[in-house]
């Protein structure tokens, strides 16, 4: 059975290679589940406040990107939404907006490319794309109206994933107040591991006859339609497919050029600085 799809998806693909241009545009849903067993119970925090963080925690995992591409170039965006007064600001759009820049892929050349905003100061990224050794499964379901196939692999976690991270310690109360308290002065590594992999579960389509899929992923014979990686899932939710009206696609063009190993570097400093800062004008309360 195997054999037969890769044999299809071979077929497939020759059928395509002078077929005219091609352009496409697929709308993905992202959920991310958030580790919120650190919260403190009880006299530290009310039930009503302890269910709105929980709340405002599930919605900064909740977006909506656009992918457009041609046979060769992607660009991979988040849908902006406007903020509810108050609501703009603060750490979680501080790690979104250095970590949820426009992305754009070249295939061809094995180029990414990343626009960030690091607290005010744009950063292009420019570095090869990240290389999966996928296995195709040969399992098969549909998503939406298509047919999709299986396939999995595993990849180096990003350190500034902050949805990869997990508790180290247990489920004590005493537990509990102690990652509440460090968390407080801004001493996240002591709450937080991370697993240096993850395992990657994609569904692509071989009806849809390009290499591209959200974010950085791709490198499959057909476009991916959903991904799960960790806590995160990314699941096509509309596609397009040659409208009348197609973008160019290009990269993005503004920012200090860096690669993504100079830009972590920099983001780690940045916050050791943040939470050195915190702690100063919190004049050591809780210590």
């Amino acid at each position: 059975m195997k054999k037969l799809i890769l044999l299809t998806l071979a077929i497939v693909f020759t059928g395509i290679l002078n077929a005219q241009e091609f352009y496409g545009e697929a709308t993905y849903m992202s959920k991310t589940k958030t580790d919120m067993s650190w919260m403190p119970e009880g006299r530290e925090m009310s039930p009503q406040q302890k269910k709105q963080i929980e709340e405002r925690m599930k919605k900064m995992g909740e977006k909506t990107y656009v992918l457009k591409f041609n046979r060769n170039e992607s660009t991979y965006k988040e849908e902006k939404q406007l903020s509810a007064p108050g609501q703009g600001g603060g750490w979680g759009n501080f790690m979104g907006t250095s970590m949820g820049g426009e992305k754009y892929k070249n295939l061809k050349e094995g180029q990414w490319i990343e626009q960030r905003d690091m607290m005010g100061k744009m950063f292009l990224i420019k570095d090869s794309i990240p290389k999966l050794e996928w296995k195709i499964t040969g399992e098969t379901r549909m998503i939406g109206q298509y047919q999709a196939i299986k396939a999995v692999a595993n990849k180096k976690n990003n350190e500034l994933d902050w949805s990869s991270f997990r508790r180290r310690r247990g489920e004590s109360a005493e537990e509990k107040k102690k990652d509440s308290l460090a968390l407080a002065n801004g001493n996240i590594e002591e709450v937080y591991e991370q697993d240096p992999q993850v395992e990657i579960i994609a569904w692509f389509t071989p009806q849809i006859p390009v290499q591209h899929g959200p974010a950085e992923y791709s490198g499959l014979p057909g476009l991916i339609l959903e991904v799960s990686a960790g806590n995160t899932t990314l699941l096509c939710s509309k596609i397009v497919v040659n409208p009348e009206d197609k973008e160019e696609i290009k990269p993005a063009t503004k920012g200090k050029e860096t690669t993504e190993e100079e830009y972590n570097t920099l983001f780690k400093e940045k916050m050791r600085e943040m939470s050195e800062r915190w702690s100063r004008g919190r004049g050591g309360r809780g210590e």
